[in-house]
């Protein structure tokens, strides 16, 4: 399998394709693999650079928190990237993997054509909303610790904010199901404890100075996202927002066609003003 070692870190990473370099960060519980069914189905010349991210699937899970943090997740993808693809690439984040795409592309501009975020967020504006998350994302790390994964999937799959996903096909909830239980339990809880959205450090004012073509995709009944969606497309210089009909949080399980016209992957090139991305 193929790995690559970043700053004392094992990362495990997918590539296949010819043509232009797109990195997709999945969510939390997912992994690299998440994308494999979606990435069958687009046309088009690209290579795909798909990666576990810390404490994932067969990524290395250290054993502390701060490690997790956004600055050194960020500066691990940055040189993955340098080190197995020609920057500029594009950039695609998904929640979880959507704020670390974000706080990449923020930090790293020079790396990336276009940013593609799913269902994602600059983080909590205030500190007391940091500080609230913090202790609620803590209590769900110790219950994860506490109980292990497949409790805890039981209990995370039941959230409102997945409620739409009971739209999918049985075999597709199943293999979800399957892929989540393949993180650990200490990986996942310090995943929460060093890059929860209360340990990132708010994005909002730095959104106006991102200087690249931001496309932004939400469920149209996910209202919270969307909301947040709109107001991050209010404050960047090249935003186009996507809401995408009878989806929820999860727009590429829930409807995959949708998702894959609203990246543009359904075109033959891709280029920096969206017509393919």
């Amino acid at each position: 399998m193929p790995y690559t070692h970043l700053h004392h870190i094992s990362y495990h990473y997918q590539r296949h394709g010819t043509g232009e370099t797109v990195l997709l960060l999945h969510g939390f519980t997912g992994r690299g693999r998440t994308w494999d069914k979606l990435l069958e189905r687009i046309s088009g010349p690209y290579q795909w650079l798909t990666v576990d991210l810390l404490g994932h699937g067969l990524t290395d899970s250290p054993l502390d928190p701060t490690r997790y943090e956004m600055r050194f997740a960020a500066a691990d993808l940055a040189a993955l990237i340098l080190d197995l693809a020609t920057p500029p690439i594009h950039l695609l984040g998904y929640s979880m993997g959507g704020r670390l795409a974000l706080y990449l592309a923020i930090h790293y501009p020079h790396l990336f054509h276009s940013l593609t975020l799913e269902s994602s967020s600059p983080g909590l504006a205030t500190a007391e909303e940091r500080q609230a998350r913090q202790a609620a994302d803590e209590q769900l790390a110790q219950k994860l610790e506490r109980e292990g994964v497949d409790a805890f999937m039981r209990y995370w799959q039941q959230l409102p904010l997945f409620a739409s996903q009971n739209q999918l096909p049985e075999p597709v909830r199943v293999q979800l199901t399957q892929q989540r239980r393949q993180n650990s339990a200490w990986g996942l809880a310090n995943s929460l404890r060093g890059m929860g959205t209360g340990r990132q450090p708010s994005l909002w004012d730095q959104l106006p100075g991102l200087n690249l073509p931001v496309r932004l995709l939400a469920g149209a009944l996910d209202h919270k996202f969307v909301i947040i969606a709109r107001q991050m497309a209010a404050r960047l210089p090249q935003a186009e927002l996507i809401i995408v009909p009878q989806a929820g949080h999860t727009i590429h399980l829930e409807q995959p066609d949708s998702w894959i016209a609203a990246a543009g992957f359904n075109y033959t090139q891709m280029n920096a003003d969206f017509s393919t991305l």
